[in-house]
């Protein structure tokens, strides 16, 4: 009961000097929270939505995938006869057939995509009663001919859309136009796809290419009967379902949410990861905080111990401080992380992502785990300090406050902290050596971690000559001011490698990662400069129908235009080893648009009849060679006997390990019901008519505004902002970790504001201005700042040096320092220390000088 009480009472003693400390705690607590409640949200949402969308029993081609889009375009679909026998079941109360299909776009009169920004589908679909189950018509009524159209409110809003629009759905089978005569509205939270709705013969027509035929059949159970009853019933009227996939609701909603599942794990576990970087610069903070207190509570301490206080007990006083700092700044944490997750869903809602807080989620172990998480890190980060504390003497009550540093103890740190950092760099150089990007990855990982580790060790043995190297650079012109901020710096380089530290991990993963996404777009670009002989490269959300293939080639001005089709194949190399990645097919003229060299035989040979290519990767694997024959079997169609006319060589990055045969021979063993439509298409203008064929070309394919037409600087230049939005993202989420180091500065200083009371009075009584102070305090400030940014900058450098190595194995080779970007973050780094240096500088020069030299 003593230990709490006196660990109550200086806790709230210094309840100033924790507040840091609590937010880095709060901040760390809400992002894990806050991402919990987010995904947990989100899971939420698209479970009511396929509970509502599955019928109790529902009749599936055997092929069908809910993730999967099938190679030509249009969905696997049963025949309306098997809706017939279906109803037949005992236990059927209703039955109908559905047909729906993600292979669409819908445009409006101005030719502007009415489908979602964010990445959701547009499903198109007929009108069944089983959709009443999760819509409901609020304008106009149900589609009851070709020329008519339902679309949902969501999309209708979103788009501006009115009854009487006219819409153009366009599909792998043609175009068509409807007007809207209804608006539906979603009865549960639609995350964002756009819908719309035909009667069902205008919906088998044009989604499928064929009358009578359903993508599912959805089936009602009578009274009392079961789901699964209903499904053996089902089954056993099909034949045992050998031909068909039968679901009961929950098998359907399980099935649909696989897929949006992974992707969930996917934003889950990266969000955590950075909330977990935050909590390793936060520990940090903490550390450093009870390191402070501890030397400013050394003569407190020592006559505790010398009026009979144990060892146990002044250490089990700080760790209840810690535990009570925990506790608060978790329990604040878990608050603001539901706020964090509803903003969250704003975002994602006002980027058309539908996300609606009636179905926000807090399950009972995110609190939990934000509480655990906050409170046994801090404890964690503060057991070091509550060691030191135990061991201060009950002598120690002599002295004046602080303690004297453990010189074995820095020995021993610093060994430990070379050994690791050693061991860490040759693991990048091992890594940068690799033969396989596999393996070295592994090497990669292992590294970083060991020489974070390291730094983070000998950063107290590293702050005394980086930090005078630094002065002597910057401080030097601010004459006895600069030197004073320099030795404050110097005067304990454990606080300041520790402070330096925690700024060093964000701004060592942000180097990293710049140097990452240089080296890939300056490598994407040296290859496409090198390999990419075709001008104009067309593709898009959707794969390109053949109504926008017949206007590419009608297009004037152009020499040739390429088709090129990812074909669904298991290949069987003469080894007799099976391999399911596929085949391409493509017209002759591909192997000028990409210039891929062969390490056998001529590309333009794998276009003929019945030849192909492989790669070299694959035919050093399999002992493949020029004339060996590769048996290819088709996915819908027949097993063809290929010649291999051509090994390429895949030391590349665009098309690595690709197998090409041409459109002829693809033909040959394709039905053409079952041939795809192009992934992609190339096109090379006639020679000086390139600014022409380029205007003529997006004429042409104005109509589609689901394909981007680009030329080669639009293409490279589309790569760059693809690969700075995600790291703009990335820098987003590390601005976290940032912003907790941040505070652990400002903390740092103001611990040592107070520590150094009595010091700064006496120098403001021999004539050091309340200017010169405050000057003073921001430039040692500046000064940890940059040591860390050094630290930070040049260990993030080499992290991305190493894994460009990597990348270089598999195509990309090209190294590019962003040095722009690191002198940016380096000088920003500098304001980041004058800005955190701004409270402590003003409570300092605000000190009473008299009051100040009389602290004890």
């Amino acid at each position: 009961m003593t230990v709490l009480k006196t660990s109550m009472r200086n806790f709230f003693a210094h309840k100033g000097r924790m507040a840091l400390s609590a937010v880095a705690v709060l901040l760390s607590v809400a992002f894990v929270c806050g991402t919990l409640v987010f995904t947990d949200t989100m899971n939420t949402t698209f479970d009511k939505l396929f509970a509502v969308t599955s019928s109790d029993v529902t009749v599936l081609p055997k092929a069908a995938k809910s993730d999967d889009t099938p190679q030509n375009g249009k969905p696997e679909s049963v025949s309306a006869s098997v809706l017939e026998r279906a109803k037949k079941a005992e236990g059927v109360k209703s039955a109908e057939g559905a047909v729906s299909s993600m292979n669409v776009t819908v445009v409006n009169s101005d030719n502007k995509n009415m489908g979602s920004t964010t990445g959701a589908p547009t499903i198109a679909g007929n009108w069944t009663r089983n959709d009443l189950r999760s819509m409901e018509i609020t304008q106009g009524h149900a589609p009851r001919g070709p020329t008519e159209v339902m679309v949902d409110a969501d999309t209708a809003d979103k788009h501006h859309l009115k009854m009487g629009d006219e819409l153009r759905t366009i599909a792998v089978t043609g175009d068509f136009k409807a007007k809207i005569v209804g608006i539906a509205t979603f009865k549960v939270t639609n995350p964002g796809a756009a819908v719309v709705y035909f009667d069902t013969a205008t919906a088998q027509r044009e989604l499928l290419g064929a009358t009578g035929r359903f993508t599912q059949i959805n089936l009602s159970a009578a009274s009392g009967v079961s789901d699964a009853q209903l499904k053996q019933s089902v089954s056993s009227v099909l034949d045992g379902s050998g031909s068909f996939k039968i679901q009961t609701q929950k098998e359907n909603s399980d099935e649909n949410r696989k897929g949006i599942s992974s992707f969930m794990n996917v934003i889950k576990y990266a969000m955590l990861g950075f909330a977990g970087i935050a909590f390793l610069v936060g520990i940090f903070l903490i550390i450093n905080t009870f390191s402070m207190l501890v030397a400013q509570r050394t003569r407190e301490i020592g006559l505790m111990r010398a009026i009979g206080s144990s060892r146990k007990q002044v250490n089990r006083s700080v760790l209840v401080e810690a535990l009570l700092l925990g506790c608060f700044g978790s329990i604040l944490g878990v608050g603001a992380g539901v706020g964090l997750a509803v903003g969250l869903m704003k975002i994602m809602s006002s980027m058309g992502m539908d996300l609606s807080t009636r179905d926000l989620t807090v399950k009972a172990t995110t609190p939990v785990v934000g509480l655990l998480l906050g409170v046994v890190v801090t404890v964690l980060a503060a057991y070091l300090p509550a060691r030191r504390a135990g061991k201060v003497s009950p002598m120690a009550a002599l002295r004046d406050a602080g303690t004297p540093a453990d010189g074995k103890a820095g020995l021993v740190r610093g060994l430990i902290g070379l050994v690791l950092t050693g061991a860490g760099a040759f693991a990048l150089y091992t890594a940068a050596t690799a033969d396989k990007a596999s393996d070295g990855s592994l090497v990669l990982g292992a590294g970083v971690v060991l020489t974070l580790i390291g730094f983070v060790i000998i950063g107290p043995l590293l702050a005394g000559g980086v930090v005078r190297v630094i002065s002597a650079v910057l401080l030097r012109m601010f004459g006895p001011v600069g030197r004073l901020a320099e030795r404050n710096a110097l005067r304990n380089p454990r606080r300041t490698g520790a402070t330096g530290a925690a700024l060093m991990i964000g701004l060592a993963l942000v180097a990293c990662l710049s140097v990452v996404g240089s080296s890939m777009v300056a490598s994407a670009t040296d290859e496409l400069d090198k390999s990419v002989g075709a001008d104009f490269i067309v593709q898009g959300n959707q794969r390109i129908v053949l109504q926008a293939e017949k206007a590419m080639e009608a297009t004037p001005g152009l020499e040739h235009v390429t088709r090129y089709k990812d074909l669904e194949a298991r290949t069987t190399s003469p080894d007799g080893q099976v391999d399911d990645s596929g085949i391409t097919a493509a017209d002759p003229s591909y192997a000028q648009d990409l210039r891929r060299k062969t390490t056998a035989g001529e590309l333009s040979a794998a276009y003929g009849k019945d030849a192909m290519s492989v790669g070299s990767d694959y035919a050093k694997k399999h002992g493949v060679k020029l004339g060996d024959t590769v048996s290819v079997a088709f996915k819908g169609g027949k097993t063809a006997k290929l010649k291999v006319a051509a090994i390429t060589d895949d030391d590349v990055a665009i098309d690595k390990g690709a197998r090409y045969t041409s459109i002829e021979t693809m033909k040959k063993y394709l039905p053409a019901n079952k041939i795809p439509p192009n992934e992609i298409m190339f096109a090379k203008a006639k020679d000086g008519q390139e600014k022409q064929a380029y205007a003529a070309l997006k004429k042409s394919m104005e109509p589609y505004p689901q394909y981007q037409v680009r030329d080669q600087t639009d293409y490279k230049q589309e790569l760059k902002d693809q690969i700075g939005q995600l790291l703009n993202m990335v820098y987003g989420l590390l601005a976290l970790a940032i912003v907790v180091a941040v505070l652990g500065v400002v903390n740092t200083l103001a611990l040592s504001v107070v520590e150094r009371t009595r010091e700064i009075g006496l120098m403001r009584a021999i004539g050091l201005s309340r200017r010169q102070l405050r000057r003073m305090i921001r430039l040692e400030s500046v000064v940890i700042a940059l040591f860390g940014a050094l630290l930070g900058l040049g260990l993030g450098m080499s992290w991305g040096a190493t894994a460009q190595k990597l990348l270089a194995l598999e195509g990309l080779k090209v190294l590019d320092i962003p040095w722009p970007t690191i002198t940016f973050v380096f000088i920003g780094s500098a304001f980041v220390g004058l800005f955190a240096a701004l409270i402590p500088a003003f409570r300092a020069g605000r000190m009473n000088v008299l009051n100040a030299i009389a602290t004890d």
